[in-house]
């Protein structure tokens, strides 16, 4: 059966994007155009649970990915997670977008290799994979080895693993992989770059460049580094 357009898998990446970056929307284009995704979703973290208070505030970290996203009609922007007070959570995200989108929505959340491997420490990690597809971006070549993985998540991977077909055939539930082209770009040294004045041009979209020069952002120590959203 073939889904109407409405349907078609929609692609959730979240992070705190402090500040976004080419390796970013890299990843959103990649993964839209190999798993098959109608749209991705960028989900700036209002307050992240996990980790200190981002060099930029939140506002100013949600109109740097408005930025980023401007002029592609793939990418959107959500702004929820910085509206709310509530700490930034992923399955409450998913929970919402569920009752926004309804039960038959496919949604595709888009993980780093790295923080999958880590989902047993995320809240309520469990409860992912009732809520939405994971797709994992690995280096091209590379591979997860489910030896490397805690138990507890190698044992998910064995009886959901699948591939990009099925993503638009249920809402929820599977785990695939697909590579991504490697970019050697961190928020953590964009912020160190611009401590030190120095230009973090080509790095990140020149619209985001201009915002941090206007608004003088990361000219103090740089904060630590950026940990992925759980």
């Amino acid at each position: 059966m073939v889904r109407s357009p409405e349907l078609a898998p929609l692609g959730i990446l979240g992070g705190t994007f402090d500040p976004i970056h080419f390796g970013h929307l890299r990843l959103a284009e990649e993964a839209r155009q190999q798993l098959g995704l109608a749209r991705v979703r960028l989900i700036p973290a209002g307050r992240p649970a996990h980790r200190g208070a981002p060099g930029a505030r939140a506002e100013q970290r949600l109109a740097m990915t408005q930025l980023a996203a401007a002029g592609n009609a793939t990418l959107e922007v959500d702004a929820a997670e910085v509206l709310s007070d509530a700490p930034s959570y992923t399955v409450p995200t998913l929970e919402r977008l569920r009752r926004e989108l309804g039960a038959q929505q496919p949604l595709v959340l888009l993980l780093g290799a790295d923080a999958f491997a880590g989902l047993p420490t995320w809240h309520r990690w469990r409860s992912l994979f009732e809520l939405a597809h994971i797709a994992v971006a690995t280096r091209p070549g590379h591979s997860l080895d489910p030896h490397a993985l805690p138990p507890e998540l190698a044992a998910v991977c064995d009886e959901r693993s699948t591939d990009a077909s099925a993503l638009a055939t249920s809402p929820a539930g599977c785990i695939l992989r697909f590579p991504i082209t490697p970019l050697d770009i961190s928020a953590t040294a964009i912020r160190s770059a611009c401590a030190r004045l120095e230009s973090p041009r080509y790095l990140l979209p020149d619209g985001v460049v201009d915002y941090i020069a206007q608004h003088r952002l990361y000219r103090e120590a740089p904060c630590e580094p950026e940990e992925e959203p759980s």
